[in-house]
């Protein structure tokens, strides 16, 4: 953006949560390392899944549990994913360490959990999670691996009551064949071709589906109240706003000389709004280090000065910008 003045380590993930969210989780080994050793680590892991279905209403719609990861299409009807995964992983953790006699984590960190427009991605979710074993080489059809929920889509095994298949196959219904048919040609359609992964649309790490969901999402979950404020991906999700705009607003409303405009702006951007170095860099003429080096100093005074405490919170409530 043209200038009009003249001159110039690990996050933790947003969770988002509510009754009836899909989400697609995935945890992976500490340090990559396998966390299913055997098939009764496998087995044992579904028998959570399984308890969480039953303890807290999760419903899974597909699964797939690889060497040293594994993904699931998730439903939350009563809004309570944490609960859920802080039963899977702990537990599964805890018989992992006993039967293995080990200690520590077992697996990286925190699970990922994307929110899902169902509606739109679940069909096109369920492939990539159905299709990981053939990507990784394990088999060459799907049909041949046995731990994911994929056999249950056609019907060849007996469903376990924790699976719902029945959401998904509702969107492959049509006259001629049956619905496990022709997802069972859907899947087979990218089967051995490299296509994109579904979830390189994911808007800042956090959600995929359309503009109108995303909207949604920030509305009622971001910009509001009903929020499990785990940042800083709020920075990308907070409504879009301009590094002009916040620099009139110093300049114009606060009346701040260009000096003074240029630090409050270059901080906000960086610290509350999650803009990149290099684009608020271009904006103001300076080096990626140059505007990290000014942010770090403009937090550390305004910890002295009242007056630019508030100026800094009075720019924050009247442009919608959330402080990280």
């Amino acid at each position: 953006m043209r200038n009009v003045f003249g001159e110039h380590g690990m996050t933790r993930p947003l969770r988002i949560q509510f009754e009836g969210a899909h989400y697609h989780v995935t945890s992976r080994g500490n340090e990559r390392r396998d966390v299913f050793s055997n098939n009764s680590d496998r087995e044992q892991f579904l028998s959570y899944l399984k308890s969480a279905h039953f303890r807290y209403k999760a419903v899974f719609h597909a699964f797939c549990l690889m060497n040293n990861h594994y993904h699931f299409l998730l439903e939350t009807p009563k809004g309570n994913l944490s609960q859920i995964m802080h039963h899977i992983n702990g537990a599964y953790t805890n018989y992992f360490n006993i039967k293995h006699r080990r200690r520590g984590h077992l697996f990286q960190g925190r699970y990922k959990a994307i929110i899902v427009e169902a509606d739109s991605y679940a069909g096109e979710l369920s492939r990539y999670i159905h299709l990981n074993p053939v990507r990784a080489g394990l088999i060459d059809v799907p049909e041949k691996y046995k731990w994911s929920s994929y056999r249950y889509y056609l019907g060849s095994h007996k469903r376990p009551a924790w699976l719902s298949t029945g959401f998904i196959l509702s969107y492959f219904e049509g006259k001629g064949i049956t619905p496990e048919k022709r997802y069972q040609n859907f899947i087979h359609a990218k089967m051995h071709i490299r296509y994109e992964s579904p979830l390189k649309k994911t808007s800042a790490a956090t959600i995929l589906g359309s503009e109108d969901f995303i909207e949604m999402i920030r509305d009622q979950y971001v910009d509001g109240t009903n929020l499990d404020r785990e940042l800083p991906a709020i920075r990308q999700l907070a409504r879009n706003i301009d590094i002009e705009d916040i620099y009139r607003y110093a300049f114009e409303i606060l009346q701040l000389d260009l000096s003074h405009s240029k630090k409050v702006t270059i901080y906000l951007c960086h610290r509350d709004c999650g803009m990149k170095l290099k684009q608020i860099g271009n904006y103001f003429n300076m080096s990626e280090s140059a505007v990290s080096e000014a942010s770090r100093r403009f937090d550390v005074s305004i910890k002295h000065n009242i007056e630019i405490q508030e100026q800094v919170e009075e720019m924050r409530k009247s442009l919608n910008l959330w402080h990280v």
